[in-house]
């Protein structure tokens, strides 16, 4: 697939951050987004789902915001339907929503514990077994979920327990699938950014050095983009990092992404030795560094 006008991209969490910042590259190239997530009617501007909905217009693609709470099962399946009976199909889902803890295991509530696994984990599962069917009939279906690599480096465990399994649930989840979903052709990767990206998230849970030293989400939506152009029967089951795919996609120059030049780049959680370009500066967050 060349080209996404007029391909149907559902993203989850798409009001803001990263989800945004994929509905909106992929609205420059006219496709058409729904957008799946909860609105509050307190929020402010960046985090509302009809003012995304106008930005993705906007920026040349069709948008359909739909109010839901990932957690309700009932509410996705109809959410799902309005936007097949509206767009005619999906061709891409991109599983971004998630849910946030930082806590270590004394700390964290039962209350975050299950908020963790329904949001990162159910939804991811959920919603890429009730949009199979219509992804099985797209020409070029992928399934996107940004989840980190699979490193069972006991580091990334100690700090977070819970939000770690979460977010690895999400990653078992392509793992799984795209073996599952391989006779029906439909890619299933996950995508993790090599630095921290700024989002509200970073901002409210880390310093800000950590905020200074990450990337804007136009790098993830970058990336999307470029994966969701591969064919679906040879980019499967893989793990991958938003630089690598965008370097062997010819891209050199990674300063426009940074939110301040000046400031050393920050390594995001989860990231393998092996991963790390050695061309670059990438600081490791540190205990100090979390809120």
């Amino acid at each position: 697939m060349t080209t996404l006008a007029g391909k149907t991209i559902l993203i989850t969490g798409a009001s803001r951050g990263i989800g945004q910042a994929i509905g909106l590259r992929c609205a420059k190239e006219k496709a058409n987004i729904i957008i799946l997530a909860k609105h509050d009617l307190n929020a402010n501007t960046t985090t509302n789902i009809y003012l995304a909905a106008d930005q993705i217009s906007d920026a040349g693609g069709s948008a359909l915001a739909l109010n839901v709470d990932v957690r309700d099962t009932e509410a996705v399946t109809s959410a799902v339907n309005e936007a097949v009976t509206q767009f005619g199909g999906i061709d891409v889902l991109i599983n971004n929503v998630s849910a946030f803890c930082f806590a270590d295991t004394l700390h964290t509530t039962p209350a975050q514990f299950d908020s963790l696994m329904a949001v990162n984990v159910r939804t991811t599962f959920l919603l890429s077994q009730i949009c199979f069917p219509h992804l099985k009939n797209a020409l070029n279906p992928h399934i996107i979920n940004i989840s980190p690599p699979l490193d069972m480096e006991p580091q990334w465990f100690t700090k977070h327990l819970p939000f770690t399994m979460s977010k690895y649930g999400m990653s078992m989840c392509t793992l799984g699938l795209a073996a599952e979903f391989a006779a029906a052709k439909i890619a299933v990767n996950s995508l993790w950014p090599l630095t921290t990206i700024a989002t509200t998230t970073i901002k409210d849970h880390f310093s800000p050095e950590v905020y200074e030293g990450s990337r804007w989400p136009t790098i993830m939506a970058d990336a999307v983009y470029e994966i969701v152009k591969k064919k679906a029967s040879e980019c499967t089951g893989k793990f991958l990092i938003d630089e690598t795919v965008l370097r062997e996609a010819g891209v050199t120059d990674f300063s426009n992404y940074a939110v301040d030049p000046n400031s050393p780049l920050i390594q995001d959680l989860f990231i393998p030795n092996e991963v790390i370009d050695n061309n670059h500066v990438h600081v490791a967050l540190g205990k100090e560094q979390y809120k």
